[in-house]
């Protein structure tokens, strides 16, 4: 597949608004857990680009190979994950496919249990990140670099 546009390239303002946001999320949300995120939503939208970059860069910030890889069952792979990473990933799954009926009370009770509002906020916040990203890497057909 041949990327069909870069955003960076026709819309600069705007891909540098959701570098920002990026950025802010970079800030606020413990590396390791915004990996898993990053991970987790990319995997449940299918973007190759996204999952290649993020496990990439969990690896090089010592990210352990098998936890990354049990990202895609997370709910099956109880032991490798902690109850603040389980309800970081509920919490992800929620959002990113999001519905009629909004994160259920379940998933946002476990959150709010685990995480403070301000860092369920911040969480909230990546995931919409990474979501953007997803949608305008798919869209854009954008991929990851090859093999070597």
């Amino acid at each position: 597949m041949t990327q069909r546009i870069s955003l960076a390239e026709l819309v600069p303002a705007g891909y540098a608004a959701v570098a920002q946001l990026e950025k802010y999320g970079r800030s606020t949300v413990d590396p390791i857990v915004l990996h898993l995120i990053k991970i987790r939503a990319s995997v449940l939208n299918g973007c190759a680009f996204c999952i290649d970059m993020h496990t990439t860069e969990a690896l090089a910030d010592g990210e352990n190979q098998r936890r990354l890889f049990a990202v895609a069952a997370w709910r099956e792979a109880e032991d490798f994950f902690t109850p603040k990473e389980r309800a970081a990933l509920a919490l992800t799954d929620a959002v990113t496919r999001i519905g009629d009926g909004g994160v259920p009370d379940d998933v946002w009770n476990e959150a709010v249990e685990q995480w403070s509002e301000e860092e369920v906020a911040n969480l909230i916040l990546v995931i919409g990140t990474i979501n953007v990203w997803n949608r305008i890497v798919i869209s854009t057909r954008t991929q990851p670099p090859p093999l070597s």
